[in-house]
């Protein structure tokens, strides 16, 4: 067989193919069509403003079909930013003759879907009759109102025959209505309807067909007067449906407090703060800084080391370096205590140690820069360790943040699955902004206090205020008649508790002699206040110090943890509206 034969032998049997399709597959598939052949609204408003709405639509079907979608968007954009709902409720579904028809209703994309099954829709026309309500349909304005609705809405796929609508207002609008309506796609100004106004009730209708993706939109100026305009609490009422987020600082702070209530706030110490003339027993000075507040501060880390020279582990000595122009202090650290008569230090006495002395028994303090800062971490581990162990906390500061973090999912969970309901949570952009940083503030906040003590933690909290009250208002008459030793052996303390030249002030004329454990090139008379402020200015350079890193961080030094205008108009625009499909 020639080629050209065989191209005429494929083709007869293509064509003998389609041929057997065209007769075995139903016409119904070849010519499925639908149409709106009449969209007509009636619509009842009550003296108080709510809506009734009955919307009877006639739709003609070509081929096989089982139901329509029907599409009422029930989102919009409110004042300043803000979300508007259309409350809606559908109160029945039926059918030509008034049997109801079964329907399945959901929310997405802002609009309610209604999915309506009309059994046997097949090369036929059927009624689909909606009828639902509305508490706030009308718009209020200082001068009118209105009542703005988009009668069929401007999403169907299809043509609209015609469209109609009946608007019945209560008597006394009578005289003061008018009317206006608008045909065409979204935003057409098209004028194809008329609209006329007969004592209480308004009337429209098209003059000719809807084009696919074209509606029917009426507008109606109503007289101050004729309703009764909701209140305040509705109004609020209202607000809050459509912008649910503004509950999510109130929510946080309720959820917040009830946590903080039952799983972070101190007991009762049945103590009130009075002066104590010496520290907690058994308590470092770093474990009395971080118990006063639940937190590490600097003060707490540097006052180690003068508690150690104090306790005769270290001698510091004062120097000054002199460079090309200018001089600046230095600080050399002697080990004074070998390793091993370090046995009775606490654990982050211990880590201060070997990283100070890790090297030989003489450190300069700028020998530790870039290097101490590896120290840190577990020091303050070391100290809330130290207090946990001591039975001062139920939920220690580190655990509070655990706290925190199961705070802010208490406080976003009902919002989250409400947002995944397709509640408008997060229609205003503005109020989601808002509300989320109050949220956050507030969850920070409680966060913060979320530490708390076991009895015995609360009542060393209220020893420590009173010995703090004690270095803050302590007369040298009782400074005299107590051991010489004491103003540098509570020095320590008063430097934790951020009291220090309180606690040297008081001893001035009264120390004559400069402890041992410090030794400074200036020399001459000693005077305890001057000291302070040595102590102060070598305490803010071991800071400086102890938190260098080779490189910059990120992370911290590481120490603790459409508005409602009314005129114009234009199809598609006010309430309702929406669209259809068929299935």
């Amino acid at each position: 067989m020639t080629g050209r034969g065989q191209f005429a032998g494929r083709a007869s049997r293509l064509f003998l193919t389609l041929l057997l399709l065209a007769v075995l597959v139903p016409a119904p598939l070849w010519g499925r069509d639908w149409r709106v052949t009449d969209f007509h609204t009636t619509v009842g408003i009550d003296h108080d403003g709510a809506a009734v709405i009955s919307e009877r639509i006639t739709l003609a079907f070509s081929g096989e079909y089982h139901g329509i979608h029907r599409f009422i968007p029930i989102q919009y954009p409110g004042p300043n930013g803000t979300n508007y709902t259309l409350f809606l409720k559908v109160r029945r579904v039926s059918d030509g003759a008034g049997q109801p028809l079964k329907y399945e209703t959901s929310t997405s994309n802002g609009a309610r879907d209604l999915k309506i099954f009309l059994p046997g829709a097949t090369d036929t026309t059927r009624t689909v009759q909606i009828d639902y309500s509305s508490p706030n349909a009308v718009r209020y304005f200082p001068d009118h109102d209105e009542f703005y609705w988009n009668v069929t809405g401007n999403d169907w796929p299809v043509p609209i025959d015609q469209a109609s609508a009946f608007v019945h207002f209560p008597e006394n609008a009578s005289g003061g209505l008018r009317a206006q309506a608008f045909t065409g796609v979204y935003g057409s100004r098209a004028l194809e309807a008329t609209a006329r106004v007969e004592g209480s009730n308004a009337l429209f209708e098209t003059t000719a067909p809807l084009t696919m993706r074209g509606g029917l939109t009426i507008d109606i100026f109503i007289p101050k007067g004729v309703f009764n305009e909701p209140g305040p609490f509705e109004r609020a009422a209202w607000f809050l449906g459509s912008n649910p987020i503004v509950l999510l600082s109130p929510w946080a702070l309720v959820a917040m407090f009830t946590l903080w209530w039952f799983k972070g706030r101190d007991p009762d110490p049945g103590l009130s703060v009075a002066p104590m003339y010496e520290p907690p027993a058994k308590m470092s000075p770093a474990e009395v800084g971080a118990l006063v507040d639940d937190k590490i501060h600097p003060r707490d880390i540097t006052c180690t080391i003068v508690d150690l020279a104090v306790r005769g582990y270290v001698k510091i000595e004062e120097v000054v370096v002199k460079g090309l122009v200018f001089s600046h202090k230095d600080y050399v650290f002697h080990l004074l205590k070998g390793r091993e008569q370090w046995g009775d230090l606490a654990p982050h006495e211990l880590v201060m140690l070997q990283h100070i002395f890790e090297s030989g028994t003489e450190t300069r303090l700028s020998s530790l820069k870039n290097r101490f800062y590896t120290a840190i971490p577990a020091i303050r581990q070391d100290i809330m360790a130290a207090l946990k162990g001591k039975g001062m906390y139920l939920v220690d500061p580190d655990l509070a943040n655990a706290y925190m973090f199961l705070g802010a999912a208490l406080v976003a969970a009902p919002f989250v699955i409400a947002a995944f309901l397709h509640y408008p949570v997060f229609s205003s952009a503005g109020l989601v902004a808002l509300s989320v940083l109050l949220a956050a503030l507030i969850v920070w906040l409680f966060g913060r206090q979320m530490t708390a003590k076991t009895l015995i933690g609360a009542r060393t909290r209220i020893a420590v205020l009173g010995f703090q009250e004690f270095m803050n208002r302590v007369d040298a008459d009782r400074l005299k008649r107590m051991p010489p030793d004491t103003f540098e052996k509570y020095l320590p303390f008063a430097m934790a508790l951020g009291v220090e030249h309180h606690w040297a002030q008081a001893f001035a004329g009264i120390v004559q002699n400069p402890p041992t454990w410090y030794a400074s090139p200036n020399g001459g008379m000693f005077n305890p206040i001057y000291f302070s402020s040595s102590m102060h200015s070598m305490a803010n350079d071991m800071h400086q110090v102890f938190v260098s890193s080779p490189r910059a961080s990120s992370t911290g030094s590481g120490w603790s943890g459409g508005g409602f205008s009314s005129g114009g108009g234009f199809s598609g625009g006010g309430f309702g509206g929406g669209g259809g499909s068929a299935f």
